[in-house]
């Protein structure tokens, strides 16, 4: 079984869930919690009993506001490789669709963070590679690309990019650093920052492909390693690049929590906290706000939530995988906006899409898991 799941897992696929979403958009992360749980979080700030956020299924209300942003991952569908229980390109697409009808709602969006797997099944190889028109340019609409996309490689995206094999930028398919230019996305490097004074916020971008296997919490950190390396032209080379770029990203980190002046980092890669217990010091400076309110984003699950990551609290982490280009790996469909109020707070929700829009139910009732309390299905591979 614990094989049947890794497979699986690598193959960046589960099972499917059922389950019915609202279209609206839905769950809010505040920047603390009276009750430590940042992944519990539901509302718009307004307490109920026992500290805990009251359920609401609107947006958040300001009387003033500086910006806004959105976040996705894991939404380069390709219509030869893809899990069986997404719905083709109509899910994507769906989204797509909502990202703009959002974007124009909102009126002030100031970028977009992607946590890759912009391209599936094997990334791009060069900045000529027709992909960049088929999965990006046709699917999302010219007001929801008149932003910066901000991003970083997802395990797919890694696979047939020379960025894999070389340690020149230059070489590198995503890489990109010519904020005049938005027919790409904005990658200067595979780990980076970008400082926004005018929002009080800095975006920090993390290449932790090393961390892929991080689902296995048994592993330390030196046995860990990225699997997809085995689809490169360089599998030992990769195995060593990703490690090293694993290191370089988490002394980043380190150092823009120590010295940045921002109120807010955006710190996000392609993976969720729950793949970080190998890696306790990362996990504890994303907890600490005694300098700064934290926001982490990651995908590589295909869900949209907070409730199947591992806490940061007092700060806030997102699952983004839910961007519909390989499996539906939960009922939340979709993408995650952040508001920045005029004393640049942040307040997250999700936007979602309805479920039976991306998702193909199981055809029949026996399933690798049963639901929990909440009507939800497990991720297969924690159910091992």
């Amino acid at each position: 079984a614990l094989a049947a799941a890794v497979l699986l897992r690598q193959l960046g696929a589960c099972g499917a869930i059922a389950g019915v979403g609202t279209g609206r958009p839905a769950v809010v992360g505040l920047a603390s919690s009276d009750d430590g749980k940042d992944k519990d979080h539901e509302g718009n700030g307004s307490k109920g009993s026992k500290g805990h956020e009251t359920s609401t299924t609107t947006k958040p209300t300001w009387m003033s506001r500086r910006g806004s942003f959105m976040v996705i991952g894991d939404w380069g569908y390709d219509p030869q490789h893809h899990w069986i229980n997404i719905r083709n390109d109509t899910c994507v697409s769906a989204i797509a669709e909502k990202m703009s009808a959002t974007m124009k709602m909102l009126g002030d969006v100031q970028f977009v963070i992607n946590v890759g797997d912009s391209f599936y099944p094997n990334g791009v190889r060069s900045k000529d590679d027709p992909q960049w028109e088929n999965k990006w340019r046709n699917v999302f609409d010219d007001s929801v690309r008149s932003v910066p996309w901000y991003s970083v490689y997802g395990n797919h995206d890694y696979q047939f990019d020379p960025c894999a094999c070389s340690d020149k930028l230059e070489d590198c398919a995503q890489v990109h650093d010519d904020p005049k230019n938005l027919s790409f996305f904005q990658m200067p490097s595979w780990t980076y920052h970008v400082d926004q004074p005018e929002l009080n916020l800095e975006i920090i971008g993390l290449d932790l492909n090393h961390y892929m296997n991080g689902f296995m919490h048994g592993l330390s950190g030196d046995d860990l390693g990225f699997a997809d390396c085995q689809h490169t032209m360089c599998k030992d080379m990769c195995f060593y690049r990703s490690k090293l770029r694993a290191k370089e990203s988490l002394k980043l980190f380190e150092e823009r929590a120590a010295n940045s002046a921002a109120k807010n980092l955006l710190v996000f890669s392609h993976y969720p906290t729950d793949y970080f217990s190998s890696a306790p010091d990362f996990m504890n400076q994303l907890k600490d706000n005694s300098k700064h309110d934290v926001f982490y984003f990651g995908g590589h699950r295909h869900n949209t939530d907070q409730f199947s990551t591992a806490s940061i609290a007092p700060n806030v982490n997102w699952l983004v995988g839910g961007g519909g280009g390989w499996s539906c790996d939960g009922q939340e469909q979709g993408f995650v906006v952040g508001e920045i109020g005029e004393d640049y707070s942040i307040k997250t929700y999700s936007v979602l899409v309805d479920y039976e829009v991306c998702c193909i139910p199981p055809s029949a009732p026996t399933t690798t898991s049963t639901p929990n309390a909440t009507g939800r299905f497990p991720p297969v591979w924690n159910t091992v």
